[in-house]
């Protein structure tokens, strides 16, 4: 089940020539490769490509008409090396995956791939995580295109252009005999718009032709001495094969060449934001015809000396705009012109950000203060843009002084576990453990369980990379201490790499530390995709393979399972017993139960259903009596669920304000266990909601109604006689 579902979406794709295609870019993407006869596609989900595999999931049946493979793969590298059918065969294929930990993953795949070269064309869709919306390390793509030699394309964000990148990206792939990176960033997966579709088209050379009629060409394969030839190859034959292909074909773009003395270079991924820019400044229109000469790389690698040469011609300066560092692009460009003896000045970091995402603001300011120190006339009959404007005005420094006071009193909240989730139980679990053993060294993996490092929970000392949790204290192993180590791994994280490099490392080396491997069912970082271990039927994947059979089979023997994380006790009994067991070796516990978020997905329509059919429905919620809450909020402390709160305390001879449940509680029932594991007051309380309650309902809220008022009102005669 992922997080959101294309089946209506994906009709779109069976639209044929001449007709009008609206939609998300990741929905036009999977369009061009049908368009282009791709005979297989492979991937790994993460931001911001995840909706591309979905998409390509609830697509399966089309793409299976067309005779297309599609593979869900178990990790970026398997992606990537899927690219191999491409190695011997005419047979078009394209990968996807998050860049640039994925790429990471796939880094050797992809290096064997360009080392050897292809025959069909090879398709890597890299979504380029870089930037404020990121949640991993702030690298980017460009250096994994260089260093393996694979062309890097990088479009204008808009349908069409999108659409054309996929489609030359295969041609210039079977052109070069080299793998092709295209790189797509958040806001052009989730960009609208529209392009004329052209008939999907069936592969003219299938999987089954190359599988009955097998071939090899010995050369190919990545082994000396042919991979001395391959580095040979790379620089003589394919280059300037890419090179005069991107050439012919005008996959760079130019824009009002010789209106100005001064240009602008931009990533091609820029064109809308640049463009805005220039739009604010009055120097372009909304539909992008500017003053200013631009000249779009719609593929950044490899860059084409006589196009720059070109460009140049007659201008002082350029204005590099380069997203994110090192600036490859920028001193490429300084070293291109220096070899062709060009004497544009080069401008880029000087008026841009060395590092950070270029945002609008960014981009405005820095193309700004690039024209206004080289042209500034083109400026002068034109106001600044009111984000560039200072604010002097009363109003505003008043607004900016209550902005500046209100920060000093609001707490920053930081990111966390969504409502429900199975996964706070296991910290709070955690927390009460090392209440009786003390702290432990806690090493922590990729994947929603990371949220435990930040408050409340503040466990977790380092994370190294998915599914490298128990990799990640391997060092921490030695006969002079009986304490343990704790690890995390998500069960998205232990079927990617974490089976053989943490547990499989584990057993080899005899640990005796503890693994928590955190089974919510599906991968959930990545939008809640099924995986091998996943409760769920799958109509075209292999689900219930348990985690616990999968570890004792690569050798660990001391396996707990906690199938309700809910359940403190056990979860905490668990826990306790994995670190002070007597017994050595390696010890796993699956901590398992359904991430809520695919819960509610799942449950929702089908509770709403069922009300609407006039069927009997309870739910489940909790609250806090507000008389018996003493006010410590351990329970918050404990669970950090987002819908504890707090409210002013009703007794007036109390300051401290009480615990509240709000209407977002899911009714885990996590706050009521936290409560009596801590042995913390006892306020909490379950009750039920019914909807479409039958005469016994009734009848029985009436009934407790009568008594509960006849008990409140002896109270209150008691308290009124007290105070007489």
């Amino acid at each position: 089940m992922a997080e959101c579902s294309f089946t209506a979406e994906v009709e779109k794709l069976r639209l044929g020539a001449g007709e009008h295609f609206h939609g998300e870019g990741i929905l036009a993407v999977t369009k061009a490769l049908l368009q282009s006869g791709v005979a297989y596609v492979a991937g790994y989900q993460g931001a911001p490509i995840s909706h591309l595999m979905d998409v390509l999931a609830d697509a399966n049946d089309i793409m299976r008409e067309l005779g297309v493979r599609f593979e869900h793969s178990a990790s970026e590298a398997t992606a990537a090396a899927t690219l191999a059918a491409s190695v011997n065969y005419p047979l078009r294929g394209a990968v996807t995956f998050k860049s640039t930990v994925g790429t990471n993953v796939a880094s050797d795949a992809i290096a064997n791939l360009a080392s050897g070269g292809v025959v069909g064309g090879a398709l890597i869709i890299v979504g380029e995580d870089y930037g404020e919306g990121s949640s991993i390390m702030q690298e980017r793509s460009h250096a994994f295109a260089m260093k393996s030699q694979v062309w890097l394309l990088d479009p204008r964000p808009n349908l069409p252009s999108i659409v054309r990148a996929v489609e030359n990206g295969f041609e210039l792939s079977e052109a070069s005999s080299t793998p092709v990176m295209l790189e797509l960033r958040i806001r052009a997966c989730h960009v609208y718009g529209s392009f004329t579709s052209k008939d999907n088209v069936r592969p003219a050379y299938t999987l089954k032709d190359a599988i009955e009629r097998p071939r090899r060409e010995v050369d190919r394969i990545v082994l000396p001495p042919s991979t001395y030839l391959h580095e040979k190859e790379k620089i003589e034959r394919r280059w300037p094969a890419a090179v005069n292909f991107i050439q012919e074909r005008g996959l760079n773009e130019f824009f009002s060449e010789g209106a100005q003395d001064v240009g602008i270079v931009l990533q091609g991924g820029l064109y809308n934001g640049v463009i805005r820019a220039l739009e604010l400044l009055g120097l372009a229109d909304p539909f992008g015809n500017t003053r200013i000469p631009l000249y779009v790389l719609n593929v950044t690698y490899p860059l084409v000396d006589a196009e720059f040469a070109q460009f140049c011609a007659g201008k002082r300066s350029i204005l590099i705009v380069e997203e994110g560092q090192p600036d490859y692009i920028e001193q490429a460009v300084h070293a291109i012109l220096r070899r062709g003896d060009v004497q544009t000045r080069v401008h880029g970091k000087d008026f841009l950000h060395m590092a950070g995402e270029y945002t609008g603001s960014v981009l405005l300011k820095g193309v700004r203060a690039y024209i206004d120190s080289q042209s500034p006339a083109l400026l002068e009959r034109h106001a600044p843009p009111a984000v560039l404007a200072p604010a002097v005005a009363e109003g505003d420094r008043e607004t900016a002084v209550a902005i500046r006071e209100a920060a000093a009193q609001v707490h920053g909240r930081p990111p966390s576990f969504c409502t429900g989730c199975p996964e706070r139980p296991i910290f709070t679990a955690i927390k009460l453990v090392e209440r009786e053993l003390g702290s432990h060294h806690v090493s922590c993996d990729i994947g929603c369980h990371l949220f435990s490092i930040l408050p409340p929970f503040n466990i977790g000392a380092t994370t190294m990379g998915y599914g490298l949790g128990w990799a990640g204290a391997a060092a921490f192993n030695t006969p002079e201490t009986s304490k343990r180590t704790l690890s995390i791994m998500g069960d998205g994280g232990f079927w990617h790499n974490g089976l053989t490099s943490g547990v499989g490392n584990a057993v080899f080396n005899q640990t005796d530390n503890v693994l928590v491997v955190v089974d919510n069912g599906y991968s959930a970082a990545t939008g809640g995709q099924d995986i091998l271990s996943s409760k769920a039927s799958n109509p075209i994947r292999a689900t219930n393979h348990p985690i616990e059979k999968a570890v004792r089979g690569v050798g660990v023997e001391w396996v707990r399972t906690v199938d309700h994380t809910y359940s403190l006790e056990r979860m905490r009994d668990a826990l306790r017993s994995a670190l002070t067991t007597s017994e050595k070796g390696p010890k796993v516990v699956v901590a398992s139960s359904e991430c809520m978020l695919n819960k509610q997905r799942r449950v929702k329509p089908v509770l709403r259903k069922a009300i609407s059919d006039g069927r009997r429905v309870v739910r489940e919620r909790f609250g806090v009596d507000p008389d018996t809450c003493t006010g410590d909020h351990s329970c918050i402390r404990l669970s950090g669920c987002p819908s504890l709160t707090i409210r002013p305390n009703p007794d007036p001879l109390r300051s401290d304000p009480v615990t509240v449940v709000i209407d977002s509680c899911v009714g885990c029932g996590l706050c009521g266990e936290a409560a009596h594991a801590a042995v913390l007051c006892p306020s909490f309380y379950r009750a039920e909601i019914i909807n479409n309650p039958t005469w016994w309902d009734r009848w029985l809220r009436h009934a407790r109604s009568t008594v509960i008022g006849w008990l409140q009102t002896r109270i209150e005669r008691r308290l009124a006689g007290l105070a007489a």
